[in-house]
């Protein structure tokens, strides 16, 4: 199924733009991406190793990115605010945000899904199931954190590398490469034909700056989600690279401290990023843990990890 667009979803009755890959009857794996990156940034190519694991992936614009709605009326908070206590204006918060995907379901038909969520998608994923518990299957929180400030904090030197996303179209692509790389998974290839590619796309699919900051004041304005996540009764688990300088690796092992029974899967290698090699072994992470909730009972064929989700797994 190509692009879809769907109107007046959930709460905030927003637009949405979103697509579906596998399956209909298959389970259903819903990817949740990042600040300000849109749903192309979970590859075609890693949608296709969930599919052949089984699966029905779903991927979607966040709001404030490309072709769901955006909110340009709302200021957007000054330097220095986000992520440092209390700021204004607010337009939205993760709640929100969680909202968005629930009204997704309900325009999909989908009761239960399994979420997975990438850095901010990864907090946004955690808020929708304790928020939302019933329309959780599993929970898979990638390269995030609790929203405790004490853990998952950035690389100040590798965020001052970095520098605001510039307007223009080539300009934005060589910011994107710049950031990648900066930001990436040094033990893996930095490919960057694909990575200049994908900048290409999202700047034509609806390029703003603005609205990435708007979702991270959201994370921000939303605090600390460390009690809740104890209070969770949902098969989880966590994936964090080792070196990852956008959210330390400190805040993956938060999570899945504070989430009852979650598998924690480090990652040697990997930063903040999804290098193609590491495709099968994140694809064979998840399947394994939406296999297991779709029926506890099964084994084959996820075998070789059947340690999780009680133990640590690592991988290069």
């Amino acid at each position: 199924m190509g692009e879809q667009r769907a109107s007046q979803v959930g709460p905030s009755r927003i637009r949405m733009a979103y697509e579906s890959f596998g399956a209909d009857q298959a389970p259903a794996v819903v990817l949740v991406m990042g600040g300000g990156a849109q749903m192309i940034a979970w590859p075609e190519g890693f949608c296709a190793e969930l599919v052949g694991h089984g699966l029905r992936v779903i991927r979607f614009d966040n709001r404030d990115t490309g072709r769901s709605s955006h909110f340009p009326d709302v200021a957007v908070p000054g330097p220095g605010t986000v992520g440092d206590g209390p700021f204004s204006p607010v337009s939205y918060t993760l709640s929100d945000m969680a909202g968005d995907i629930i009204g997704l379901l309900d325009v999909l038909g989908l009761d239960r899904v399994h979420l997975v969520g990438a850095s901010l998608g990864g907090m946004i994923a955690q808020t929708m199931a304790i928020e939302h518990p019933a329309r959780t299957r599993s929970l898979t929180s990638l390269m995030s954190t609790t929203g405790d400030l004490s853990v998952g904090r950035s690389d100040p030197a590798a965020l001052a590398a970095l520098g605001a996303p510039p307007p223009d179209r080539e300009g934005f692509i060589a910011w994107q490469l710049r950031a990648l790389r900066t930001v990436g998974s040094p033990g893996y290839a930095f490919d960057e034909a694909a990575v200049a590619e994908r900048a290409a796309r999202a700047y034509e699919r609806g390029h703003d700056p603005a609205g990435m900051v708007r979702q991270f004041a959201a994370a921000a304005a939303s605090g600390d989600r460390t009690a809740q996540l104890r209070a969770l009764r949902v098969p989880a688990l966590v994936i964090h690279g080792t070196d990852d300088v956008l959210i330390d690796i400190s805040g993956g092992r938060a999570t899945a401290t504070a989430v009852p029974g979650a598998g924690l899967a480090i990652i040697d290698g990997m930063g903040h990023s999804l290098p193609r090699a590491l495709w099968p072994r994140l694809a064979l992470l998840i399947a394994h843990l939406v296999h297991r909730a779709e029926d506890p009972g099964r084994r084959a064929p996820y075998d070789g990890l059947s340690a999780l989700p009680v133990a640590a797994s690592r991988s290069r």
